[in-house]
């Protein structure tokens, strides 16, 4: 058994009854919930101080759920998907099945497909998508490593999740591409 299952355990038990977690993702440590929670994503933003305006992405741990999520999935998503050298978020159009306020006005929401372990398996175990944003206070900096996040996000989330806490991994934003309508392809962040 994989030395974080009891760690992965208890978040999903947390998420599930609508808590917030402190987690290690395939990017930087981040704060999430169960997507389709309406209050728990409200908490978030109230924690972060973040304008309801900005928008948080979700993770998902394999493109077979994306469907679930996107109703018509571009053949290039997945392209983008296999090609991609780092985590790549993909803003999708006509998102449904999620909280409303991951949803932009227009329909479209950023999702992302983990590649790393832990949260893979976060996902999977709790059956869907989890918000993924970095665990800072808005317009501060993101975190790099667990020892840089303030004692106002941890004290502010309902479980912290104790695997890679004491790493000092070098922090990597994932790339962002928005997918249009007819094909359109935009690159928000390399």
């Amino acid at each position: 058994m994989k030395e974080y299952i009891e760690d992965v355990k208890r978040a999903v038990q947390v998420m599930r009854e609508g808590g917030i977690i402190l987690y290690p993702t395939d990017t930087i440590w981040g704060i999430g919930c169960d997507a389709s929670n309406s209050s728990a994503v409200r908490r978030i933003f109230e924690l972060k101080r973040r304008s309801d305006s900005k928008s948080m992405l979700s993770l998902i741990d394999s493109d077979a759920k994306l469907g679930y999520y996107v109703p018509d999935i571009p053949d290039v998503a997945y392209d983008l998907m296999d090609l991609a050298e780092k985590p790549l978020t993909i803003i999708y159009d006509n998102v449904r099945h999620m909280a409303p306020e991951l949803i932009a006005d227009d329909g479209s929401a950023g999702i992302r497909v983990t590649k790393e372990e832990f949260s893979q398996e976060l996902c999977r175990r709790m059956g869907g998508a989890v918000v993924s944003t970095s665990a800072n206070i808005s317009g501060q900096p993101s975190p790099a490593n667990f020892s840089e996040i303030s004692d106002e996000i941890r004290t502010g989330v309902d479980y912290i999740v104790e695997y890679r806490q004491a790493e000092q991994t070098r922090s990597v934003a994932s790339g962002i591409i928005k997918l249009g309508s007819g094909g359109l392809v935009k690159v928000i962040r390399e």
